[in-house]
């Protein structure tokens, strides 16, 4: 039985395939209920560790530190970078290995899945705007968790999936349209155009803010109770690690209480200490606060249009008249926030069309995506530029090589990688390559930008160095062209965007395969669970 899994920054989502249906999983919490989401939690205490609902738990007990929104911290970080917890320091890969191996055990044994399969079959989806290190640790942390990976995909095309799933039958066979899929979930923020017909999804192009979602209204909704608490701010600099999260999570369930005609919010701060009091606070005050949020994820909404041929009304001109957006399809459970949907409306009119399941589909269409009779091809592009750097001018400078352009349309399942080569003379007696991805290029195409550094990597073009395993010590030297080398890279690109390059010494015959990522130095850290200096 196949899954798709959507790892979000406050909630894992699952649903299944189910001959044609694709419900989704109930997990059985420890107070008894069920929820349609897993906690994706950390908690600390001395030696020991807690994930999921057993952290969950660990928040009223002293002494634990409890870590919200993981998956914020994955832009920065690489299979190699540690992550300081409290008094314990975990690599970051066997961090989530160890989440997603709990979650495993929960959705065997404490749901209704029906499934019994030791090795699951999963669809992963990831941020339209995550780099390549985002991408290879969650799969890679699902994999050696035990599941089988199938894929990955952006989740704002795992949405349109849903979307052309449930009009489908409405739909007129042979239309095509176009639909913008916005997705503003926890902790991030996407939105891909994406052209659909009957039953092929083409993502047209993709924007994201990788630093803003729904923990950011949180913290909004958080710093306004204090401040009408009146709580100073060496109270507020004293707040333990524990205090911290109770805040948060408090503030996170009565944001989610908030519907079109709420007018007040009452924030119960005993929550987080005793003697702190219950506010009562103005839903217009809030919503104040997150407006220049929510016109954030408006404005790069407009960008994305424009830049593609859709003015802000939402009509492009074409040889044959005006073609329509058809949607502007709103997922992500931070879209449920009422003045988002007032935002976009204000925008975009009718065509604004909130998902009936907004925190569950991008799931769903992983799930569509996963089931080979639902008959879905998604070709996706990639969301960014990837490269290298050359040496030009004989040394002198360096230049960019762009190998897979924004945009580059990625292959579908079972489809071949889609591959780049590069020939030429080599003059060192080892190649240095140093890998990166931007998201834009200058007019003279350099790198610009959110920019992450990738692998950095030797080859031995040198015959007498092609035994040498680790060549980081061997100084590089110049040798002169001749025609006694020749050199030649060449790089797959498989459907989840996952890069390989091949060098090879063509004339000696001897070679080199890379999986390519971001590795950060082993001396990389990341601290989490730490205390804010203050709330504003």
């Amino acid at each position: 039985m196949r899954l798709g899994i959507d790892f979000g920054t406050t909630r894992i989502i699952v649903a299944f395939v189910d001959r044609g249906n694709y419900p989704v999983v109930s997990f059985s919490a420890p107070d008894g209920t069920s929820r349609d989401w897993f906690p994706p939690l950390v908690a600390v205490r001395d030696q020991q560790r807690l994930y999921g609902w057993e952290a969950w738990g660990a928040q009223e007990e002293p002494g634990w530190t409890v870590v919200r929104s993981l998956k914020r911290a994955l832009e920065g970080a690489g299979p190699q970078t540690l992550v300081q917890i409290a008094t314990q320091t975990v690599p970051m890969l066997q961090l989530m290995t160890e989440l997603f191996a709990n979650f495993r055990t929960n959705l065997l044994e404490h749901s209704n899945f029906p499934g019994s399969e030791s090795r699951p079959e999963v669809m992963l989806g990831v941020p339209a705007n995550a780099n390549g290190n985002q991408r290879f640790l969650t799969a890679e942390a699902f994999r050696q968790a035990g599941f089988h990976v199938l894929g990955l995909l952006n989740e704002p095309s795992a949405a349109s999936i849903e979307f052309g799933h449930r009009e489908r039958k409405s739909r007129p066979k042979g239309l095509k349209g176009h639909i913008l899929v916005y997705d503003l979930g926890g902790g991030t923020f996407d939105a891909s155009l994406v052209e659909v017909d009957e039953s092929h999804h083409y993502v047209v192009a993709s924007e994201g803010i990788g630093s803003l979602g729904g923990d950011d209204f949180d913290e909004a909704l958080a710093e306004l109770a204090l401040d009408s608490a009146n709580i100073s701010s060496a109270e507020r600099d004293s707040l333990s690690q524990a205090e911290l999260f109770r805040l948060h999570e408090e503030c996170r369930v009565q944001k989610e209480g908030i519907h079109p005609n709420t007018r007040h919010i009452t924030v119960d701060l005993s929550a987080v200490r005793e003697k702190w009091p219950q506010v009562s606070l103005q839903v217009a005050d809030f919503y104040a606060r997150c407006h220049s949020l929510v016109q954030e994820t408006v404005h790069a909404t407009e960008d994305l249009l424009a830049a593609n041929g859709f003015p802000p009304s939402g009509t492009m001109a074409s040889a044959d008249g005006q073609e329509q957006l058809e949607a502007l399809y709103v997922t992500g459970g931070g879209s449920e926030l009422p003045i988002v949907a007032r935002s976009l409306r204000e925008v975009f009119g009718r065509r604004v069309r909130r998902s009936a399941y907004t925190r569950s589909a991008t799931a769903i269409g992983l799930a569509i995506q996963a089931d080979a009779q639902a008959g879905y091809v998604l070709r996706d592009k990639f969301t960014r530029h990837f490269g290298v750097w050359r040496e030009a001018d004989g040394g002198q400078s360096v230049i960019f090589d762009p190998l897979f352009a924004k945009g580059t349309p990625l292959p579908v399942g079972g489809e071949a990688p889609l591959t780049q080569s590069r020939r030429y003379t080599p003059v060192h007696n080892i190649g240095h390559f140093r890998y990166l991805e931007c998201s834009h290029l200058t007019e003279s195409g350099r790198p610009a930008g959110d920019i992450t550094v990738w692998d950095d990597i030797r080859f031995p073009f040198d015959p007498a160095l092609r035994d040498v395993a680790d060549l980081g010590g061997v100084p590089v030297s110049y040798l002169g062209s001749g025609p006694e080398r020749q050199a030649e890279e060449t790089y797959a690109c498989d459907s989840g965007g996952t890069v390989q390059v091949t060098i090879t010494n063509l004339l000696e015959g001897y070679n080199r395969s890379y999986r390519l990522a971001c590795w950060a130095p082993s001396d990389t850290r990341i601290v989490l669970g730490r205390k804010k200096k203050r709330l504003r």
